[in-house]
């Protein structure tokens, strides 16, 4: 019995091996401009797809901006231009600042800290 198992594992191991071996993948240099080139449009496809909400255009017609304005000098901007708004909307903070809460934190702290400096 345990031999058969292990012919059986090994013809499953052997046709496993025969039928992935057909499978070829190739690998070349590629220059600098090709792979910057991939992740500026991957990019502008970002910030222009964050232009294309409904809240964005909101904002940006609240403050004067027309929003195919806005999309026209985006696709005018240089590629490390785009790639430097990208990571800024990535990276910026999600909200505006503190909130209540932020705010009663960071007194409830101050006052912790003033209450354990200064006791005796």
């Amino acid at each position: 019995m345990r031999t058969t198992m292990k012919k059986m594992t090994c013809r499953a191991l052997v046709v496993s091996l025969l039928a992935f071996s057909f499978q070829t993948a190739s690998a070349g240099m590629i220059g600098a401009d090709q792979a910057l080139s991939g992740t500026a449009s991957a990019d502008r496809g970002m910030v222009l797809t964050v232009l294309g909400r409904a809240e964005t255009a909101a904002q940006l017609q609240s403050q004067g901006i027309d929003p195919e304005l806005a999309r026209a000098r985006v696709a005018a901007m240089t590629d490390q231009e785009v790639q430097s708004l990208a990571r800024d909307m990535q990276t910026a903070p999600a909200g505006a600042g503190l909130d209540t809460g932020g705010w009663l934190t960071l007194i409830l702290v101050a006052g912790l800290v003033w209450y354990f400096a200064f006791r005796k």
